[in-house]
């Protein structure tokens, strides 16, 4: 559900993987995209009080459900995420879906001066609007006894026309200069969801960034060089807050090594 930037990728991969795959759009125009990447298209799109489209067809006879939709804050501070998924969860237990792969944040866990390291054991903590409904939503998900439910939450995403060096490129006065990175390249976090469906790894609560964190300034200074970009610039005069997100249960359950740096 939500085939946006990496949730296209991500189905065309399970296709390439032999998998029957419904995939979800809230544009027309992208339903014609899916059907040429043999991905059974969708129009769908959720709301507090109802969801729209042909759901039902979409939910049944499939085993996992991925959902992969922002919560959409930023363009409507005041929605309710938990709403939306709520509705959707009901239909989860009325389609008999048996897993759920929730597509979460490392945006749940504080930025502290410190930099903590973030395990698979820290409890979110997070007290921006938009984590806190995520945070809700995990333990919504993960409360219900009808369906299996993993949550796996990325860092940065990066890749295919997300290069980090545009991200800070020619900007000033960047707080947090000494926090820690935390991305994850796309090509991983395809990864790490296929290998989590091909281990049936579920009932389980997963962290993903790649396991090196230079500084905020050290990495995009070095990253703008390398593409010739302008220098961004960082406030130094503030202690810088982070936080650390360790990947190790990935590698430990999953066995998975990351192919690609940020």
């Amino acid at each position: 559900m939500g085939c946006g930037w990496l949730g296209l990728s991500l189905a065309k991969e399970l296709v390439k993987a032999n998998c029957t795959v419904n995939g979800t759009t809230t544009t027309k125009d992208k339903l014609e995209v899916l059907e040429n990447h043999h991905i059974n298209p969708f129009l769908i799109t959720l709301n507090e009080t109802a969801i729209s489209g042909s759901y039902s067809e979409f939910l049944t006879g499939s085993d996992t459900l991925i959902i992969n939709i922002p919560p959409g804050l930023r363009k409507d501070p005041t929605k309710n995420h938990v709403a939306e998924l709520r509705l959707l969860m009901h239909q989860i237990e009325a389609h008999a879906i048996k897993n759920v792969l929730y597509i979460s944040s490392t945006s749940v866990f504080k930025n502290e001066e410190g930099f903590p390291l973030i395990t698979a054991e820290t409890a979110p903590n997070t007290t921006s609007n938009s984590s806190k409904q995520l945070i809700e939503i995990e333990h919504m998900l993960q409360a219900n006894s009808n369906f299996n439910t993993t949550i796996l939450r990325f860092g940065g995403l990066i890749g295919d026309g997300r290069h980090p060096a545009k991200f800070l490129s020619g900007k000033t006065n960047i707080s947090d200069p000494e926090a820690p990175i935390n991305l994850i390249h796309k090509t991983d976090a395809i990864g790490i969801i296929m290998s989590i469906i091909k281990n049936g790894l579920w009932n389980v609560v997963l962290n993903a960034a790649y396991p090196a964190h230079p500084s905020k300034k050290d990495y995009y200074i070095n990253q703008c060089e390398r593409k010739n970009l302008t220098l961004p610039s960082f406030n130094v005069s503030e202690k810088s807050k982070g936080k650390i997100i360790e990947s190790k249960l990935v590698v430990q359950l999953l066995k998975y090594t990351f192919k690609v740096a940020p």
